[in-house]
């Protein structure tokens, strides 16, 4: 590991009480900007141990990637001595994370009254689907079901027709976004004020924030000045375009940029059409502009465009093939993923929070832990003596490694 220093949140300890992946990258963010993380799992682990390739049985490609930066600590909390070792974490962990429901919360005392009571400047943050004081409060939060509740299903209907789900976990992982910027607002208050707080984010309110940024459009306006939208995205021919040999991404932006491509490609006539000449016209024509230069993109190669719009300034790019990233030149040179070594399950690929910072950088403190890896040594600092530690293992209180 690097000897650099220790990161923004070093001596800030995080008691990780999340699970699946929305919770786990938030904290494993945290982790990578230098807080302790304890993340205390079930004496089964986290489901994510279970699912997805793995050459160790607990330690899957997503625990590997989620998991980083923390110590594993396995405890039966619906125990009375399990609620004893969560109060000990409790004092000494500046910040508590959770994604339990509230009726799950609330009956392993995990409310901020019952932890402020332990620590009174601690920092709860907690997150479910809707607001804890909705009626809706307990239903479940999968990411499908948030990213449908949020419209975001609904943006793919006015596009494609058909309401769909995007590729990706995409409601967990803004909403991680969210926790971190949450917990890490909380903590500057504490350290202003000295006062700890609960802070919620609701995951579906989260997403249709997100959303909502460009597409409240013209009912940003009481009453409406215009449609809902943002119409330079919601069009269905907006896609990458066909080459000769693949395809590319051609994105004229400014007036001069379209100036500049409709002259290079002999698209001349519509450098004086109305519906081209300035850019909420282009937005409200972007179907139409899109389908003539699908037309005209076959003609060279995805390199032969991308020469002759660099050499234009006009923004273009070339596509990533997610499957062959870790053979991308850029992937790795400027280390987006980074090949290490895991005591246990050897080399692998990691991505740690890509946030260059020159006082306090982000790096890898520790490989993801085997379940309950520190369950003893974590257990012995919070006072437990050796004879302790035994005697609630071998009562199925917690598992040690």
């Amino acid at each position: 590991m690097s000897d650099k220093s220790p990161g923004a949140l070093a001596g800030v300890t995080v008691l990780d009480l999340t699970t699946v992946v929305m919770g786990p990258f938030a904290t494993c963010m945290l982790g990578d900007f230098g807080a302790e993380i304890i993340k205390v799992e079930t004496l089964d682990g986290d489901i994510t141990r279970r699912m997805g390739p793995q050459r160790n049985s607990g330690m899957t490609a997503l625990t590997l990637g989620l998991q980083r930066n923390k110590r594993s600590i396995a405890v039966d909390l619906k125990t009375a001595e399990g609620q004893e070792v969560l109060a000990r974490l409790v004092r000494e962990a500046d910040v508590v994370v959770t994604n339990l429901r509230p009726q799950s919360r609330e009956s392993l005392g995990i409310t901020y009254r019952a932890l402020r009571a332990i620590r009174r400047d601690v920092v709860l943050c907690t997150t479910q689907a809707y607001a804890e004081d909705s009626e809706r409060r307990n239903e479940p939060a999968y990411d499908d079901m948030v990213q449908a509740a949020s419209g975001l299903t609904g943006l793919a209907e006015v596009v494609e027709g058909t309401p769909r789900y995007a590729p990706y976990v995409v409601a967990d992982k803004v909403s991680g976004l969210y926790i971190v910027i949450a917990i890490l607002s909380a903590l500057l208050h504490r350290a202003a004020t000295g006062s700890g707080q609960h802070v919620e984010i609701p995951m579906v309110d989260a997403m249709i924030h997100f959303n909502l940024v460009e597409h409240l459009s013209g009912q940003t306006f009481a009453p409406p000045a215009g449609d809902f939208g943002w119409n330079r995205v919601l069009v269905a021919e907006r896609a990458p375009y066909r080459t000769s040999d693949g395809y590319v991404c051609i994105l004229p932006y400014t007036d001069a940029n379209w100036r500049d491509f409709f002259a290079l490609t002999g698209l001349t006539e519509l450098l004086t059409d109305p519906k081209f000449t300035d850019v909420d016209n282009r937005h409200r024509n972007m179907g139409y502009l899109h389908s003539v230069i699908g037309e005209i993109t076959p003609k060279k190669s995805t390199q032969e465009w991308l020469d002759l719009c660099r050499g234009n300034n006009i923004p273009a790019s070339a596509l990533l093939d997610l499957a062959k990233a870790t053979e991308d030149p850029y992937v790795i040179d400027q280390g987006v993923l980074q090949r290490r070594t895991h005591p246990t399950e050897g080399d692998y690929f990691t991505s740690l929070t890509p946030l260059r910072m020159s006082e306090s950088p982000v790096r890898l403190q520790r490989h993801a832990p085997i379940l309950g890896e520190h369950t003893a040594e974590v257990l012995a600092e919070l006072g437990y003596t050796a004879e302790d530690i035994t005697r609630l293992a071998d009562t199925a209180v917690v598992v040690t490694k």
